[in-house]
């Protein structure tokens, strides 16, 4: 949800309750409003949680990852689907690599998803996010 989105029903829900019920109104308002963010503050702890719990920068799969990564998804979507914290490899570039040599770099840019590049170990050629195949420039996967 967008963060402005989010402050303007946090108003409304205060102005509707103080035109509705007066101060009673207010304080229900203000009561869900810091429920909605323990909710939210619980679920960010709960992803954290299970990204602590396993190796920093691995992913059972890189080219399943690669294939669920979409522009846009947010730090937090990205970390619930890899299960681990990246890597960090350049300045808002963060990598992830399974078993098998396998790896996805993922470019970031305030928060966000941007960019993605999976690097296949078995025949040292890079796969750019827009699916073109092209040999890795140090030939290093």
């Amino acid at each position: 949800m967008n963060r402005w989105f989010g402050v303007a029903l946090a108003v409304a829900a205060v102005a509707i309750g103080i035109a509705l019920y007066g101060w009673k109104g207010a304080i229900l308002a203000l009561s869900l409003i810091v429920f909605w963010l323990l909710l939210q503050f619980s679920q960010l702890m709960k992803v954290m949680r299970t990204a602590n719990e396993s190796p920093l920068g691995h992913v059972s799969s890189a080219l399943m990852l690669q294939s669920r990564l979409h522009p846009g998804m947010t730090l937090v979507q990205l970390i619930r689907l890899c299960r681990s914290l990246g890597v960090k490899v350049a300045p808002d570039t963060y990598r992830w690599a399974d078993a098998g040599g396998d790896a996805v770099e993922v470019v970031l840019k305030a928060g966000k998803v941007t960019h993605w590049t999976l690097i296949r170990a078995q025949d040292d050629k890079v796969v750019d996010a827009d699916a073109t195949e092209t040999p890795s420039p140090d030939g290093l996967a």
